[in-house]
């Protein structure tokens, strides 16, 4: 047996947070192909397309292949970051999108949201389905499940920062409350969003996206644009923000280049909603973020494999989420009487 494949059945916490998962997933796949095909197991190493990060990715694997995760993660595999100092790009021009995000913004700033406190936990509750199929094979999409998420909010260097349960078919671990944890302990950043980092962010739209574009890590086969927009939508769909934030973050996506407008997008749910998305030639990936077309509240999202340069509907589905519920309780596996935000 391989070093890698012996990783393999390892046990261990989940130990990556939703947006890294999937990326060390590939790397370690990649490298089992390598070993099998250096000791003549196989003369065949199928391509493998690189599923990004997202958060309804979450629970893609099983708990020992997270322990395999996080080795890779401990070792420093990270793909390259923005430099300091990169200049945010300009504002698209005004288009069906960016007035949809700038109403939408609007609605967000009118959101009646309490603090969270830091000995506190957002809850979120969502439904979630996800491609199932082998890699460098066809996308099979799985059965809708529910994932439940309880991000702690503590101020310092934190080593569990959430804990996660799911159920339904398809689900990893049924029923179990799994602690989320991190090799070392991580502050409080988009590795760990709680709501007094997101606080502290700049309001500025402008300046908001800049320090997105600091922030956040670009992974193989996506675009700088792709990877901020990426990372916004894993936000949104795992927090509970201060409106002033949520309302400059809207504002901030109408000024990544290549967002466009989709006049009905559909969530795990099965929810009808407005899609916001973005799509360059630089990325093999694209996300859809899914907003309710009345109260234009956040509903969930989507998630594409790309084909070149061609029209949406050359793009193949794989995966799908949609939030159900967001509150705050006092501990972890407890649940919120009544929604938040």
């Amino acid at each position: 047996m391989s070093e890698a494949e012996e990783l393999l059945v390892a046990s261990a916490d989940w130990d990556l947070s939703p947006s890294r998962r999937l990326h060390h997933k590939d790397l370690l796949m990649q490298r089992i192909d390598r070993d099998n095909s250096a000791s003549g197991a196989g003369s065949f190493a199928p391509s493998r397309r690189r599923m990004p990060r997202l958060a309804l990715a979450l629970p893609a694997m099983s708990l020992a292949l997270a322990g395999a995760l996080a080795v890779a993660h401990s070792a420093g595999d990270h793909s390259s970051v923005p430099e300091a100092g990169h200049t945010a790009s300009a504002p698209a021009r005004a288009n069906a999108a960016t007035v949809t995000l700038d109403r939408i913004a609007a609605a967000a700033m009118k959101t009646d949201v309490t603090r969270v406190k830091e000995d506190q936990f957002v809850y979120v509750q969502r439904l979630a389905r996800e491609n199932k199929g082998a890699f460098g094979g066809r996308v099979v999409l799985g059965a809708t499940h529910k994932e439940e998420i309880w991000t702690a909010q503590e101020a310092g260097r934190a080593a569990t920062t959430g804990w996660l349960r799911s159920s339904g078919k398809d689900a990893v671990m049924p029923g179990q409350l799994i602690p989320i944890t991190s090799a070392t302990p991580v502050s409080p950043g988009l590795w760990y969003p709680t709501y007094t980092w997101l606080a502290s962010l700049p309001t500025d739209p402008d300046g908001l996206l800049e320090a997105l574009y600091e922030q956040t890590t670009v992974e193989k086969g996506e675009s700088e644009d792709e990877a901020v927009f990426r990372t916004i939508g894993d936000l949104l769909g795992s927090v509970i923000m201060p409106p002033e934030t949520a309302s400059a973050l809207y504002k901030a996506v109408a000024r990544i280049p290549g967002i466009t407008r989709i006049p009905d997008a559909v969530d795990a749910a099965g929810r009808h909603g407005i899609g916001i998305t973005h799509r360059d030639s630089g990325s093999a990936t694209r996300s859809v973020l899914i907003f309710d077309k009345d109260t234009l509240a956040y509903f969930g999202s989507q998630a594409y494999f790309t084909r070149g340069a061609g029209g949406a509907g050359d793009d193949v589905l794989f995966g799908t989420d949609a939030v159900m519920r967001r509150g705050v309780v006092d501990r972890q596996g407890d649940v919120p009487a009544r929604t938040a935000g």
